[in-house]
């Protein structure tokens, strides 16, 4: 087997492990949208005012991004039994790249996460979420989430591969779904606690948050889009480096 044809093979495993996975499916998707739901027809109406416009149009792209972070980042999980449970190991034997099985776990990372964010969108849209992005606005937004589930899916990667059980691997879902709560995705950095306000502004997730805001809404910011995929592309250089360190160290355990 080609390097090329395994890469799809894993690929394609790692995508139906996911289907299978019942549980960690429907809570990837029905935990987001039970979070839109929440805030838009709960809280919504309160929070027009301090938002300075529909609630909805406000929230959407922080759930967007809750939802991406917290489904790439049960790809801990998923890396560290394959490679608990010897199966890397296994692969060692055989005339396959041992390294394909990272691969696959990624790219159907990014394709599985940017389904569920789809899905995510289409309830926000039929909560009130309007936007008037152009074409090739939908196209930054696109490439802004899957720019940034691919990040996550490879530090998730990492998490894995340093992991010491399989309940320390998935302590990572919880940093995940914890840090769009300390960013601008649920209200405006102003009515933070005094000593949040600073983590909150400059922190990644709010850059890709605020850029896909803008670029939703029609009126992108230039800079903070330039600042938010900066961060992604550091944290995603250091993520593969930290990958390959990690894993080229379980080859020789």
């Amino acid at each position: 087997m080609t390097a090329a044809p395994a890469e799809l093979v894993f690929t394609k495993r790692s995508v139906t492990h996911s289907l299978r996975n019942i549980d960690s499916l429907v809570t990837a998707i029905v935990a987001p949208v039970a979070i839109m739901l929440l805030f838009v027809t709960v809280f919504g109406a309160a929070l027009d005012t301090t938002v300075g416009g529909a609630y909805a149009d406000y929230v959407t792209p922080g759930v967007m991004l809750l939802c991406a972070g917290f489904g790439a980042a049960l790809t801990a999980t998923s890396i560290h039994t394959d490679v608990s449970k010897g199966f890397i190991e296994r692969l060692r034997t055989m005339p396959v790249r041992a390294s394909g099985v990272i691969f696959g776990h990624v790219f159907a990372s990014v394709l599985r996460n940017l389904a569920s964010t789809a899905v995510v969108m289409l309830v926000a849209v039929a909560l009130g979420f309007r936007p008037t992005a152009s074409p090739a606005q939908w196209a930054g937004i696109a490439a802004l989430l899957a720019a940034y589930i691919l990040v996550f899916t490879l530090i998730a990667a990492a998490w894995g591969l340093a992991a010491a059980s399989v309940d320390s691997a998935g302590m990572f879902s919880f940093i995940a779904l914890f840090l769009p709560y300390l960013s601008t995705a649920f209200i405006p950095v102003e009515n933070l606690p005094d000593f949040l306000e600073g983590f909150a502004a400059h922190q990644p997730v709010t850059l890709v948050i605020e850029s896909l805001r803008g670029l939703a809404t029609g009126d992108p910011d230039a800079g903070t889009t330039l600042r938010a995929a900066l961060w992604l592309a550091a944290l995603g250089a250091a993520a593969t480096v930290l990958t390959v360190a990690l894993f080229r160290r379980a080859a020789r355990r």
